[in-house]
């Protein structure tokens, strides 16, 4: 135990944000750069190395959090970081877009604050960087074996490092013109600077792992003849998929899905526009969906200069405090905050949308919406409720039905999906064409960025002993297992 007091003599404190009007003028992230650091001994030091620690059932990963919370409050920052990196290939990642459920199985949050984990975590790895800590790990000898990855999201990249640390020669293939998936295309640049990533992709060529960009297997390069080339593959192109809303009006210019809208900001920070050809400069936006890729279209319009933002929600309003069928250790469903929430803006819940209105030229120029409560298990509309709402701007953030269905990978595999249209696999997370395995959202649904990581590691292992018939790596997380469930 760091300290047994710790827990005692200090409050939780998390990471300081700066000004809203100074942040909303770049895309920096939201947090001010070192501010962690003069707190985070103490804030370690709050961990009570429980005898059964929760936080490792709150995370996929199975993180060793109460040892390097005790190197962080010793200030031991290289053996921190190698207790980090035992688990998790990306912390950096975690760190900054990770929910935190290993906070909401904290122990010392039964009857306080919880321990401020993600920020120890962040802490660790930034200072790792910032030291030279974090150097590429080259393999001692190669297996000759070949290895394809499709997707370079957090379950391929982490899929790919794994199998290249164990000598096989891996391949990772992404459609997109940069590598990175949603980490690149999704995230806005102000929860996470793509520097994070970049300097990630470096340390991977340099232990050899190879990237092929603006290759969509299926489409550009058939599956059969990828899988011809390599020894084997591992599907990690994520669930793509948007749920629509298929309502009158939709069709009308100026209502896009959320993956639509917020990959172009991102293309605008790469250099690759000068604006954004989708852009919310002095519009009424409207973001339908209130999670977290709501948040980023949220905190994106207010970057771009909207004249107002409105999120709706279909589900009523969360609680603050956990509700009596979700209690500790499980991941509590609470009114949260995000820091594009602090940054203006409007939330409405328990509403559904009923139609667009456009203008003579066919562009939205308002949305009617009605309000909706549960009778008998079921969401009805209130009678005498519907108004509209002006809308100029709308984005479609209502999560994801599945992996891409159309571009013929799963077909030209000859792969078989489960009863919810995700690529179906076993406990090795093969699928049922020998060689082929999956990882991440493809195989798991939408879910958080530490089960995509969690799952690509867990399918290197799979995947290294269908090539070799023993592992080193980390051992598996069964995909039928759902204890771990957030």
């Amino acid at each position: 135990m760091a300290d047994p007091k710790g827990f005692l003599n200090h409050g939780r404190e998390v990471a300081k944000s700066r000004p809203v009007d100074v942040r909303l003028k770049d895309w920096n992230e939201v947090y001010v750069p070192g501010s962690l650091l003069p707190i985070i001994s103490k804030q370690a030091s709050r961990c009570m190395d429980c005898g059964i620690p929760f936080c490792h059932n709150g995370c996929p990963l199975g993180n060793l959090i109460p040892e390097w919370n005790d190197y962080a409050y010793r200030e031991d920052w290289a053996a921190a970081s190698e207790r980090l990196h035992a688990t998790n290939n990306f912390p950096e990642f975690t760190g900054r877009l990770c929910p935190a459920p290993c906070e909401s199985a904290c122990v010392l949050g039964i009857n306080q604050p919880a321990v401020t984990i993600k920020n120890v975590e962040v802490s660790i790895i930034d200072k790792a960087w910032d030291s030279g800590d974090v150097e590429p790990q080259i393999p001692e000898r190669l297996s000759g074996k070949t290895v394809a990855v499709i997707g370079s999201g957090p379950a391929g990249l982490a899929a790919a490092q794994q199998l290249t640390r164990a000598g096989h020669t891996v391949a990772v293939y992404e459609r997109a013109d940069r590598i990175g998936g949603l980490l690149r295309y999704g995230i806005p640049e102000f929860k996470m600077e793509k520097v994070h990533i970049n300097r990630r992709i470096e340390q991977m060529r340099a232990e050899g792992t190879r990237f092929r960009t603006g290759i969509e297997i299926g489409r550009d390069l058939k599956a059969t003849d990828l899988k011809k080339r390599y020894d084997a593959v591992v599907i990690a192109a994520g669930s793509t998929t948007a749920r629509d809303l298929p309502v009158p009006g939709r069709e009308l210019k100026g209502v896009h899905q959320a993956m639509e809208y917020l990959p172009l900001a991102n293309k605008v920070q790469e250099g690759d526009y000068v604006t954004s050809p989708i852009s919310a400069e002095g519009k009424h936006v409207v973001v339908i969906g209130g999670g977290d890729t709501g948040a980023d279209c949220v905190g994106t319009a207010h970057r771009q200069g909207a004249a107002s933002v409105t999120q709706l929600e279909i589900m009523p309003r969360p609680g603050e405090d956990r509700a009596p069928h979700q209690p500790w250790p499980t991941f509590p469903m609470l009114y949260k905050v995000t820091s594009a929430h602090e940054e203006g803006g409007e939330r409405v819940y328990s509403v559904s949308t009923t139609h667009f209105e456009g203008d003579e030229d066919g562009n939205v120029q308002w949305l009617h919406l009605t309000e909706v409560e549960f009778i008998d298990g079921k969401l009805t509309q209130k009678p005498g409720t519907e108004r509209k709402i002006p809308a100029q701007l709308v984005t479609l953030a209502m999560g994801f039905t599945g992996p891409d269905r159309d571009n013929g990978l799963t077909d030209q595999f000859g792969l078989d999906l489960d009863e919810r249209g995700n690529i179906a696999r076993d406990a090795d997370f093969q699928t049922n064409v020998p060689g082929v395995f999956v990882a991440g959202d493809a195989g798991r649904g939408q879910s958080l960025i530490v089960w995509a990581i969690a799952e690509g590691r867990s399918a290197a292992r799979g995947c290294d002993r269908f090539l070799t018939g023993a592992s080193e790596l980390p051992a598996p997380i069964r995909p039928t297992d759902r204890s771990l469930m957030v």
